[in-house]
């Protein structure tokens, strides 16, 4: 029993922790994200629906090389420089293991990231707008970078990386609302939004802790 209380107070430590994380996190991928749209230069080339297409592409070949594939190079040197080599031997330490989940991870974030980017690209019909496309890689890079870090130092310290997966969504809603007000203006538009966050609100209701019939009785 002490040792369920003893993870329970863990837990709770943690999640406290990985919460303030994210709350620091936020504002300054917002700044960030900020500051690109509005800093840099509008892009050139991008009046062609194609050239927009193509850039967007380039940004995505970029997030791969560094999220995807140091993460791919991370789990195969560890391998190569222990007895993980085998795969099958059952060897793990820490780091590789930290290193398989940031892969993973990484994997299912890439295609919510890229799915969305083009979704962005094609409502971005100029090189001024073409700067959030931009803006959104540099910030999911960074976040997928500081998320494999901070994962190192212990599970709470991945949430500064929460703002890459958030932004993901953001553009996914931005999107829907576009598709929605092309369809039938605003109420439509208005659909999927409230749709998603009622799905979100629940999944909050779903998965929220609940205290066991004996620990409520000695409360």
């Amino acid at each position: 029993m002490d040792n369920a209380v003893s993870q329970r107070q863990d837990f709770k430590r943690q999640r406290r922790t990985g919460v303030l994380v994210i709350a620091a996190a936020m504002p300054v991928a917002i700044l960030l994200w900020l500051a690109v749209v509005y800093l840099i230069p509008p892009l050139a080339g991008m009046d062609s629906f194609g050239g927009r297409m193509l850039f967007t592409l380039k940004c995505c070949c970029i997030a791969v090389l560094f999220c995807l594939v140091t993460g791919v190079e991370a789990v195969a040197h560890e391998r190569l420089n222990s007895p993980a080599f085998d795969p099958l031997s059952g060897f793990e330490t820490r780091r590789l293991r930290v290193n398989q989940r940031y892969l993973q991870n990484t994997l299912e974030q890439f295609l919510v990231f890229a799915v969305g980017l083009f979704g962005l690209a094609g409502y971005s019909p100029n090189g001024s707008a073409m700067r959030a496309v931009l803006a959104t890689t540099i910030v999911w890079i960074l976040a997928r970078f500081v998320f494999w870090i901070g994962y190192h130092r212990s599970a709470a310290m991945r949430g500064f990386g929460a703002p890459g997966m958030a932004l993901s969504m953001i553009v996914l809603l931005y999107i829907a609302w576009q598709i929605g007000d092309e369809i039938g203006g605003f109420v439509i538009a208005a659909v999927p939004v409230v749709a998603f966050l009622v799905i979100e609100a629940f999944l909050f209701w779903a998965t929220r802790p609940v205290r066991s019939a004996g620990h409520s009785s000695r409360s």
